[in-house]
């Protein structure tokens, strides 16, 4: 979704990106509580209020619960933004080494060209296998067509195929070099590039591999449940049939600012809110493609 394409009002109503599919079970469990705390209230059953109701107006317990809620969020945030600034480097070190590879390696012999070619693609194919590789899966038919068929069988056979392809340019650069294609200037140039996208991989994997500590997500969950079970004891008195809707609302609020931390902080996978890896590789592929036009 971009604002380009859509107007504020479709952006309220759309479900794809939002949260709401994944919050509702529990908004429509703390809605529930709320109308069958009315329900009691209704035929004159005391509540504790008191007891309970009590945790809502705690300035403490509202301070400490806001605050946990903001850095969750933000926590998450920091990491969706530092993956995007990852891609970024990836991004311009592969245009930069392609482009100098494309000007500086000499063509001696009608191969070469081919050869230049080949290693464009392989920059191409080093994105998409570390996408890949940060979703848990498989070499598939999207890097075949970057790759020869010996190149292709063997990521098959590796644990590593981001890595695997960065020794297949820094090879290739290093053989250029030898048939002095290549200055040793311009190779220790392009290595500099190469090495920023083995860096960037190597950052995409700690971010995927450290993920928000299991305590903290637990403690937060808790302290939400807590809140939002025990505010129905505090507003039914005041707002009697109204509870279940004021406590959807209010929940509604907390468990979607939860949700979206849950949903961004692995900014490397499918959902609508990750990032757009597969349009980031492929125009990272076009644009390869014409350097060599």
């Amino acid at each position: 979704m971009t604002a380009d394409n859509t107007s504020w009002f479709q952006a309220v109503w759309q479900l794809k990106g939002s949260i709401l599919p994944a919050i509702f079970p529990r908004v429509l469990l703390c809605s529930g509580l709320g109308f069958l705390i009315s329900l009691i209230h209704y035929y004159g059953y005391s509540l504790p209020e008191q007891i309970f109701g009590s945790v809502i107006t705690n300035v403490a317990y509202n301070l400490v619960l806001g605050l946990l809620v903001v850095f969750r969020t933000n926590t998450a945030y920091d990491r969706y933004w530092e993956g995007r600034k990852i891609w970024g480097g990836i991004i311009i070190n592969s245009l930069n080494l392609g482009r100098k590879i494309w000007i500086a390696v000499a063509e001696i012999e009608p191969l070469d060209r081919e050869h230049k070619i080949a290693a464009l693609k392989l920059l191409g194919a080093f994105a998409i296998a570390t996408k890949l590789q940060l979703r848990r899966l498989p070499v598939n038919r999207e890097l075949e067509t970057l790759l020869t068929q010996s190149q292709y069988l063997q990521l098959q056979e590796v644990k590593n195929p981001p890595l695997k392809i960065a020794l297949w340019i820094g090879n290739y650069l290093q053989q250029q070099q030898i048939h002095n294609r290549l200055s040793m200037d311009e190779l220790l140039a392009m290595n500099t590039s190469l090495d920023g996208m083995v860096e960037a991989f190597i950052g995409c994997e700690r971010i995927l591999t450290t993920p928000i500590p299991l305590a903290y997500a637990i403690y937060l969950k808790r302290l939400l449940l807590i809140y939002c079970f025990a505010l129905p004891l505090k507003l039914v008195h005041d707002l009697h049939w109204w509870t279940g809707v004021i406590v959807a609302l209010i929940s509604f609020i907390l468990l979607g600012i939860e949700e979206i931390g849950n949903q961004i902080e692995d900014p490397f996978g499918n959902d609508p809110n990750d990032l757009p890896l597969d349009a980031i590789c492929s125009n990272l592929v076009s644009t390869l493609g014409d350097l060599s036009k």
